[in-house]
């Protein structure tokens, strides 16, 4: 009897060669990248844009970063949990770590560096610095190309000016279990950015569940990205992109798992293009100011998407629940 295939996640080979604007070939990957995202909220994206050699930096950065002591890292403070230093804890003993805001500019870096090395790490702030910018461009590219696929390209070009968008790069550690200790990493979750575009060091755990309730494994490939549509996401296109929960799960004897993600947030409010409301397709959701939606979500991280943003508006906006 012949084994069930096991899920994976859709690959997308987003190189250069691929992405000339105005040809066939852009037009198709617009639309495989639409299409990606409705259907599953995420998928992997074979880019080049960002060299290897980049890449592993970045990870000894993190080392470099987490080999901190913890009093040095407890000075990165925020009031939301999303942008600040999270410890290892009794829930959580696998997971640690830290936000970084402002990263893809030479202010935010410099920041954040000098409040882990007073005395200076010119490595480290020049190796964030052109990560971050390098990962925020294909995060812009991907938005672009869902935008393309439709049509609001033009009426939606405020996304891409300056300061349309906040980036934080969050740096995660997890440790593989010890003896009777539970190997969830992170429990499941939806993001609650716009995009997040995430990158890994050669040990998996990422997992992401499909509309049908399966878990997928994402299995690490040279070059590759994994590219989550944020609850703003699925807002903003009216509830066409899915917000998928995804997961962490490491398994004993691994080794450490290093995670660097690009996380975007909407300055000021999401709104659903004109174009994407009609008769088929009711408004969903009111328009909502993204900063805001991230401070409320402290409280109601285990609702939905839908049920959150119902519960963000009717709280904040005072508008009933409709979910």
């Amino acid at each position: 009897m012949a084994c069930k295939p096991q899920p994976s996640l859709p690959t997308l080979d987003l190189t250069s060669k691929n992405l000339k604007p105005d040809s066939s070939s852009w037009t198709t990957k617009c639309d495989d990248v639409r299409i990606a995202l409705e259907e599953y909220g995420c998928f992997v994206a074979i880019y080049d844009q960002i060299s290897s050699e980049l890449s592993s930096a970045m990870v000894t950065c993190l080392k470099d970063l987490f080999s901190l002591p913890t009093e040095t890292k407890v000075q990165n403070l925020s009031s939301n949990k999303y942008f600040g230093h999270v410890a290892p804890n009794t829930l959580f003993p696998l997971y640690e770590s830290v936000g970084i805001r402002g990263v893809n500019t030479p202010e935010g870096t410099r920041t954040f560096t000098d409040l882990m090395w007073p005395s200076g790490n010119d490595d480290f702030s020049k190796t964030l610095l052109s990560y971050a910018k390098q990962a925020s461009e294909l995060e812009q590219l991907i938005k672009r190309m869902v935008f393309q696929s439709y049509g609001v390209l033009r009426s939606c070009d405020s996304h891409f000016i300056d300061d349309s968008y906040s980036y934080t790069l969050r740096g995660t550690k997890y440790t593989s279990p010890k003896l009777n200790e539970s190997n969830i990493g992170l429990q499941i979750h939806t993001d609650k950015t716009f995009v997040t575009v995430l990158e890994q060091n050669q040990v998996n755990g990422l997992e992401v569940q499909t509309k049908n309730g399966e878990w997928i494994s994402f299995e690490n490939k040279p070059s590759s990205f994994v590219i989550i549509a944020g609850d703003a996401f699925m807002a903003w296109s009216n509830g066409r992109i899915h917000s998928p929960y995804h997961r962490v799960v490491m398994h004993a004897g691994s080794k450490v798992r290093y995670s660097i993600t690009i996380k975007s947030y909407k300055n000021g409010m999401v709104q659903t293009p004109e174009e994407l409301v009609d008769d088929e397709h009711p408004l969903q959701f009111e328009d909502f100011d993204h900063l805001g939606y991230m401070q409320f979500t402290n409280i109601a991280d285990q609702d939905s998407p839908h049920e959150r943003l119902a519960k963000y508006h009717s709280a904040v906006l005072g508008k009933p629940i409709k979910i």
